[in-house]
């Protein structure tokens, strides 16, 4: 059976090495800027991510919220507090995020079946 989480962060890590082996300083000013922005600072590292997770689902990126679901689940997060950030998501958004809600829950399980 195959490890979905196990899947993503493997394609993701070799393709970001990929990318910033190129050397491109606006890609890594970028990549730079996404790593600082989701810190602490006047907001909390769970709402950065809750946040990261609503904009992604609006915007349909399902990578993006495969990234913020699996640092929502870090940070310490439950499926209730996330639950609730898709469900904004899902009402700003409207139905047409709702294959990303599901693809959204599929992640969500395959992280919890991992501890």
């Amino acid at each position: 059976m195959s490890d979905p989480v196990s899947e993503f962060n493997t394609y993701r890590s070799k393709m970001n090495e990929a990318i910033l082996a190129d050397n491109n300083k606006i890609i890594k000013r970028i990549f730079n800027l996404d790593t600082n922005a989701f810190a602490e600072g006047a907001l909390d590292k769970k709402t950065k991510e809750l946040l990261g997770l609503v904009a992604s689902t609006v915007l349909r990126c399902d990578d993006c919220i495969k990234y913020h679901l699996e640092s929502s689940y870090k940070t310490g997060l439950n499926k209730e507090e996330v639950v609730e950030a898709l469900s904004i998501a899902t009402l700003v958004g409207g139905t047409i995020v709702i294959p990303h809600l599901r693809k959204a829950y599929e992640y969500w399980d395959a992280l919890e079946s991992q501890s």
